[in-house]
């Protein structure tokens, strides 16, 4: 490392681990809470799900202007980061409290507490992702930098499907609840382990975020400018390669649906909602790997090129998983494997974007000497969250109209089938389609590295000319 020092990547990285193992709980288990605990319609809260992240896809730009606006010594990102701990925290725990509502006070409930966490979530979420274009001047220290922290950040991600079995086994008749005792079965999770978890994930997660507040600097020299809402969205039009990235993350919006339905998927194939554990950690080791080889591939290949092949990858063996398990064999072993090969795409979802828009973010900069980090990934976050919210939306629907029964004893063929195919084959198809934007991408190789040389230069004249 040039410029950061062992500590502050590990700040960064364990940061973005800890604030996305509460993004990962949400988005796993909030639907089965609503679902399992209050008797809420899994399709009505996927499209109750949708309009929050769509209403609070607003907030994201308001937060990317303020950051855009805001100077000083203590930067312009980190303080967003303090200011969002403690509301993201109680949030969290708040929306796994069982209510005694129903009908439509409880979907208003449902409503109005996710759209809370949402805002809590945004005000944290845009300058975690937007201090990563800050942390060091240096291109390849950057691209290593957030490939190692996007590798902590995608366990985190898929950390829920660990805490929740282990809070649940450390609760007072928790070895029933993951079948450990002998002659009992696995009972569902009850409301009060669905809130000890949500406690021990909030406490712990936002611990570790609030690491990059204390531990980080921003060292790329900026100036804080007043940004208007619609300045912010404008961005888009005046940064082609941004709008590319952003539509590219829309075309590709189910993606990650199987997050969304990892808890049924894992009743429907695995007998047991509480054997999530087994198909989180099963793709997780894929996607881990991903994440550790993407800089090599963009090394060998450029960010442009190893996108649209992990792409391509990813539709191929996503596809052949679902016929091969659906269609050929139902052998779990086979599954596991698929499952395995299916998590080496997710390099490209995860880990390329971020490093795609800062590499926007420097060409931005080259040509009309603003970095406007804030509204460009604010741009991202916004689409992130409506992209996951669509992910989610879409599969909770296929779930609820695959006949699904969270106290079935028995899932039918049928329900497994659908089920297997939004887990499995649709995100597969979202990803091909996301290929397509990228084909005119251009900020990569030896545009990139002259970017990088001419930005240098220009930072080394501004400082000998003060």
């Amino acid at each position: 490392m040039k410029y950061m020092k062992f500590r502050e990547v590990a700040a960064y990285s364990l940061g973005l681990f800890g604030f996305q193992a509460i993004v990962g709980l949400i988005n796993s288990y909030q639907a089965e809470f609503y679902h399992s605990a209050m008797g809420a319609n899994l399709a009505v809260v996927g499209v109750l799900i949708l309009a929050v992240k769509v209403l609070s896809a607003a907030f994201d730009p308001v937060v990317g202007g303020l950051i855009e606006k805001r100077g000083g010594k203590g930067g312009k990102l980190r303080p967003f980061i303090a200011y969002s701990v403690i509301p993201l925290a109680v949030t969290t725990v708040v929306i796994f409290i069982k209510v005694p509502l129903t009908g439509f006070a409880l979907y208003a409930y449902v409503f109005v507490t996710f759209l809370l966490w949402s805002m809590a979530m945004t005000l944290g979420d845009v300058p975690s992702q937007g201090i990563a274009s800050v942390l060091t001047p240096d291109a390849q220290e950057r691209t290593n930098v957030i490939s190692i922290a996007n590798t902590l950040k995608q366990i985190g991600f898929s950390a829920s499907a660990v805490i929740v079995p282990v809070v649940c086994l450390l609760m007072p008749g928790g070895s029933k609840v993951i079948g450990l005792e002998k002659g009992e079965t696995d009972a569902p999770i009850s409301s009060g382990e669905y809130l000890a978890t949500a406690a021990v994930t909030a406490v712990l997660g936002c611990a570790l975020f609030s690491l990059i507040y204390f531990m980080n600097r921003e060292r790329v020299a900026y100036a804080g400018e007043k940004m208007s809402f619609g300045e912010t969205f404008g961005i888009l039009k005046k940064n082609k390669p941004l709008a590319l990235v952003i539509i590219s993350y829309f075309l590709g919006a189910g993606r990650q649906m199987a997050m969304a339905i990892q808890v049924q998927a894992s009743k429907a194939l695995l007998g047991s909602e509480n054997y999530v554990i087994v198909l989180g950690i099963t793709t997780a080791v894929g996607s881990m790997i991903s994440m550790a080889l993407t800089p090599v591939l963009i090394k060998k290949l450029g960010e442009k090129k190893a996108y649209i092949a992990l792409s391509l990858y990813g539709f191929a063996v996503s596809v052949l998983a679902f016929c091969v398990y659906a269609f050929v064999t139902n052998n779990m072993i086979v599954l596991f494997v698929m499952l395995f090969l299916t998590g080496l795409q997710f390099g490209a979802v995860t880990l390329m974007p971020m490093i795609m828009v800062s590499d926007c973010v420097d060409d931005y900069e080259l040509k009309t000497g603003k970095r406007a980090e804030g509204p460009a990934f604010s741009m991202l976050t916004l689409t992130i969250k409506v992209c996951l919210a669509i992910g989610a939306a879409l599969g909770l629907i296929l779930v609820q109209l695959s006949g699904f029964d969270a106290a079935a004893a028995r899932v039918a063929d049928r329900t497994k089938n659908v089920i297997l195919f939004a887990y499995v084959a649709l995100p597969g198809i979202f990803s091909l389609l996301s290929v397509f934007p990228i084909l005119k991408y251009d900020i990569y190789g030896e545009k990139k590295a002259a970017t990088a040389a001419q930005l240098q230069k220009r930072r080394s004249e501004q400082q000998s000319a003060q």
